[in-house]
């Protein structure tokens, strides 16, 4: 994922979604993970739509 300037904000989300992508590159090599898998991934969704909402409130 591309970094991209931006408030404090941004920031930290940007390295936590980071970070669950690199927890999720290591799960991968576990087979019996995929249920933690699947809540990373619905946390990085979250996270995503945090960040997404606080882009938008930036760009008015």
């Amino acid at each position: 994922m591309p970094y991209e300037p931006g408030s404090t904000e941004c920031r930290v989300l940007i390295d936590c979604k980071a970070q669950i992508e690199s927890m999720l590159l290591s799960l991968n090599r576990i087979s019996e993970s995929a249920p933690i898998r699947d809540q990373l991934v619905s946390v990085y969704s979250q996270l995503e739509g945090l960040h997404d909402s606080h882009r938008s409130s930036t760009l008015v």
